[in-house]
């Protein structure tokens, strides 16, 4: 199934071939809707694929699909309600300094966009997933590199959507399929694809957003690479409810045998006697979860590996073993660490490495300055977590200050939650600084869709020469500002 050169060729010009199929906007949010349906029909027959491939049960992998399906129409709404199109029109003022021309703004489309599927999302980061549903949504075609741990259930999704095109005079070549790693590096060095979205490693990642920019014409790489999400536990929070934020934590780690990308795979305590009845409360929440399986034996090799290197450093211990569970599974575990170790350059470095699996590391400070210097040798996260007492989440104390602190290390910052579970909204936010992401976006929610959009401004252009978007008349009744007033 590996594609070659010439097959990734066919692929892109295929997708560029459907361009102009997909300028049309109640057409193409037609069919993100008509999609949603077909996959939603066939729910049965991909689930059943997608266990067959990835063990992730059925009823993981069909609430996955219903999430897939709600982007599908989510983003079909914003297509249909325009504001993504950011249209900006101002009629010549001579009055000003310098003097204000005819000008009027709006984005477009950039063209093929290279979506790499995830392997722990075979639905939600996969052939229909976010990334495609966007690139969609902002007209532009898709070309998907399949993952390796789901073929055919790719093959599959692949099909719905081509089949859910035609209904609507879609050429088919909208949604191209390639397997295979040199595939993937051949595409993200197509001279056709105008950017690209992957969701994996920090190593696969950073080398095809080196190859994205080292092309004659770089383009936007929108990459997922990985993330610690950290969590920071005040010494009132543990005191007040150590065994609701063991017992939670424990649930996050573990869910998905911990092969979730916004895992809390670091968690600061404090030293003394909450932070030992939190970790109590932990370990026997730990405990009581059963090994699991994991996507593939390369990712199990690499846990094992990662979790017996990491529980051999000096003062490293491990309340609850993690490891090889059996001949196929693995048992989830948690180590702990002074903060100290942390909080210098060394050897123990290495905890602050994602570890993919269901493993955390709970490191216990004795007081804010050895957790603070913990934080502030954290790289760039996906997400960031506080648990306050009652009184600090009412204002009181440092809670504001721990907001602030941990607002640089990542895109969502959480009180009082855990950060697995990632919300379809408009407000949300899956995304952050380096290594966490290669880009500022979000691969979740509605704002998504701006990773495959680039501005125009026309200048002095006859209204007759203008796209309908940006005439005065506004017949297509999107929302806009206009003069300097908001339209809506």
């Amino acid at each position: 199934m590996e594609a070659t050169a010439q097959e990734v060729d066919a692929a892109v010009r295929a997708a560029q071939g459907a361009r102009g199929a997909l300028a049309d906007r109640t057409v193409r949010a037609a069919f993100l809707r008509t999609a949603a349906d077909r996959l939603q029909d066939a729910k049965d027959r991909l689930v059943e694929a997608a266990d067959a491939e990835t063990a992730l049960g059925p009823v993981r992998l069909a609430g996955e699909l219903a999430r897939t399906c709600y982007q599908l129409r989510a983003f079909a709404d914003i297509v249909d309600e325009g504001a993504f199109l950011d249209i900006v029109i101002n009629h010549p003022d001579d009055t000003a300094t310098p003097p204000v021309p005819d000008l009027r703004r709006y984005k477009v489309p950039l063209g093929v966009v290279a979506v790499y599927s995830a392997s722990n999302f075979p639905f939600a980061f996969s052939v229909a997933g976010g990334d495609t549903a966007s690139a969609l949504g902002a007209g532009c075609p898709v070309v998907v590199k399949a993952h390796p741990d789901h073929p055919a259930l790719s093959e599959l999704v692949a099909q719905v959507l081509r089949d859910a095109a035609a209904e609507h005079g879609i050429p088919e070549g909208v949604l191209g399929l390639v397997h295979g790693f040199e595939a993937g590096v051949e595409l993200i060095k197509h001279p056709l694809v105008a950017a690209a979205g992957f969701t994996g490693s920090v190593r696969g990642g950073r080398a095809l957003f080196d190859a994205a920019a080292a092309r004659p014409v770089p383009i936007p790489f929108h990459g997922e690479l990985g993330s610690l999400n950290p969590v920071l536990v005040t010494e009132a929070a543990a005191a007040e409810r150590p065994d609701a934020i063991g017992a939670g934590l424990a649930g996050s780690m573990t869910m998905g045998v911990g092969q979730f990308c916004v895992k809390p795979g670091l968690v600061l305590a404090p030293a003394g006697d909450a932070g030992d009845q939190l970790v109590k409360s932990l370990t026997d929440a730990v405990s009581a979860v059963d090994a699991g399986v994991l996507l593939d034996h390369r990712m199990r090799d690499n846990f094992v590996a990662g979790v017996a290197e990491r529980a051999e450093l000096p003062e490293v211990t491990a309340p609850v073993t993690p490891g090889a569970g059996g001949e196929h599974t693995v048992s989830p575990g948690f180590l702990t660490v002074p903060a100290a170790r942390l909080a210098e350059e060394g050897a123990h470095d290495l905890l602050l490495e994602e570890c993919f699996g269901p493993v955390t590391v709970v490191v216990r400070y004795t007081d804010e300055t050895e957790a603070k210097a913990v934080l502030s040798r954290l790289p760039g996260n996906l997400t960031a977590t506080v648990h306050l007492s009652s009184e600090e989440a009412a204002g009181q104390g440092r809670g504001p200050e721990l907001l602030a602190e941990l607002t640089p290390l990542a895109g969502r910052v959480l009180v009082n939650g855990w950060p697995t579970g990632v919300a379809v909204a408009p407000a949300q936010h899956h995304g952050g600084p380096y290594p966490a992401t290669t880009s500022t976006s979000t691969s979740v929610g509605g704002t998504a869709i701006e990773r495959w959009l680039r501005p125009v401004a026309y200048q002095g252009a006859p209204e007759a020469l203008l796209p309908p978007e940006l005439r005065d008349d506004n017949q297509l009744g999107l929302p806009r500002r206009f003069n300097g007033r908001l339209e809506r």
